[in-house]
C-alpha cells in the first residue's frame, strides 16, 4: 500500500469511519490489475487507488460495500465463465467477467470498522473498571469527568471535563452514567438528547426510580425514559461497586452479540444488478454508465464496446437470450 492510501486509512480511522482495503493477491495477464495493487473503498463505494479496470472495479466496489456492511472479509475470483467452472471453490466468491483481455484476478477484501464507542460519565470505581476492561477489548472510551485528568482514567481515549456529549454519538454509541448521584439527572438529560443506542444508569433500583421520577416531573416523555436501562448491567448478585463496571460491560457485549448494538457497519441495500445482453456480465443498474433503449426496454452494459455492438444488431443478442 502506498503512502497516499496509508494516509487516507489513517484519516478514516481517526474519524471513526468504516472502510475497506482491497488488495489484488493474484493476477493472470493480460489484466490492468497487478498483484499487490490495492485500493481503499469507503462505505459509499468511493474508490481510491487501483485494483482493476472497467470489468473488475464495479464488482469489487459492490462486494466491498457488502463486506463493510456485514464486517466479514472476502476473497473474490474474477475470471471468464470457463475459469469459474474450472476453479470454483466454496470459500471464494467467484464472479464471471467477460472482458476481451481474458485476464483474471483474485482480490482480498478486508473491512476496517470503527471500534465500539462507550461514553462513561463520572469518576466512580465502576467507570474506572469499565474504562480499563473496555480498553483491553480495544474499544474506544470517552470519559466525562467534571474534575478529571487523563491520568485519572488510564485506558480512556479521551477525557472531557464539561458535561457535553462528544461529537459522533449515534446508534452505535453506548452511554453509561455512573456519577454516584453527583449529577446523574443532567447527565441523563444530555444523553437523551443524542441518538445513543444504549443509555445506562449505574444506581440502585430505588435510586434509579427516584431519578426517572425526577426526569418525568421535568416533562421528559415516557418514550424517552424507556430508552434508559436502570439499573445498568447484568445482574451478578451482591457485588462491589468497581465490579459493576464488569456487569455493565458484560451487558454491552451480550447486546452486541445478538445485534442489538450496531458494530459500526452501515446498512447496505442489496445492489440491483442486471445482465449485459452482449457479454453476459452482471451490471449494477444504479452505477451503470453505458445504457440504451430498444423497443421500450432499457439495457445496461459493462463497457462502451458492448453497448455499440448491441446497438448495431440488438435482435441478434436478444434472440440468444430467449
Amino acid at each position: 500500500m502506498n503512502r497516499e492510501l496509508l494516509a487516507l486509512a489513517s484519516e478514516l480511522s481517526r474519524r471513526h469511519q468504516p472502510f475497506l482495503v482491497a488488495t489484488v493477491v493474484w493476477a493472470r495477464g493480460p489484466s490492468s490489475g497487478k498483484r499487490g495493487s490495492s485500493a481503499i473503498i469507503d462505505a459509499d463505494g468511493n474508490v481510491t487507488g487501483w485494483i482493476g479496470g472497467a470489468c473488475a472495479e464495479p464488482v469489487v466496489r459492490r462486494e466491498a460495500r457488502e463486506s463493510i456492511a456485514d464486517g466479514k472479509p472476502r476473497l473474490l475470483f474474477l475470471g471468464t465463465p470457463e475459469d469459474i467452472r474450472e476453479v470454483s471453490r466454496p470459500d471464494v466468491i467467484s464472479v464471471p467477467i467477460s472482458c476481451t483481455s481474458e485476464g483474471a484476478l483474485e482480490v482480498f477484501l478486508e473491512p476496517m470498522l470503527p471500534q465500539p464507542h462507550v461514553v462513561a460519565v463520572g469518576r466512580s470505581p465502576a467507570v474506572r473498571t469499565l474504562t480499563h476492561l473496555a480498553a483491553a477489548l480495544d474499544w474506544r472510551v470517552t470519559v466525562i469527568d467534571d474534575d478529571g485528568r487523563p491520568e485519572d482514567h488510564p485506558g480512556a481515549s479521551e477525557v472531557v471535563t464539561a458535561l457535553t456529549m462528544p461529537e459522533g454519538v449515534d446508534s452505535r454509541t453506548s452511554i453509561v452514567i455512573a456519577t454516584q448521584g453527583h449529577y446523574d439527572e443532567p447527565a441523563l438529560e444530555a444523553a437523551l438528547a443524542t441518538d445513543a443506542g444504549y443509555i445506562g444508569l449505574v444506581a440502585s433500583a430505588k435510586r434509579a426510580e427516584t431519578v426517572l421520577g425526577y426526569l418525568s416531573d421535568r416533562g421528559v416523555p415516557k418514550e424517552q425514559l424507556d430508552r434508559i436501562t436502570a439499573p445498568a448491567g447484568i445482574d451478578l448478585g451482591p457485588i462491589q461497586h468497581r465490579e459493576i463496571g464488569l456487569a455493565v460491560l458484560a451487558e454491552l457485549v451480550a447486546m452486541r452479540a445478538v445485534g442489538e448494538l450496531s458494530d459500526g457497519a452501515p446498512s447496505v441495500e442489496p445492489a440491483h444488478v442486471t445482465i449485459d445482453p452482449v457479454c453476459g456480465m452482471e451490471v449494477e443498474v444504479a452505477t451503470a454508465r453505458w445504457i440504451t433503449e430498444h423497443k421500450g426496454e432499457t439495457y445496461y452494459f459493462c463497457a462502451p464496446g458492448c453497448k455499440t455492438a448491441f446497438e448495431k444488431d440488438p435482435e441478434s443478442f436478444l434472440a440468444g437470450a430467449r
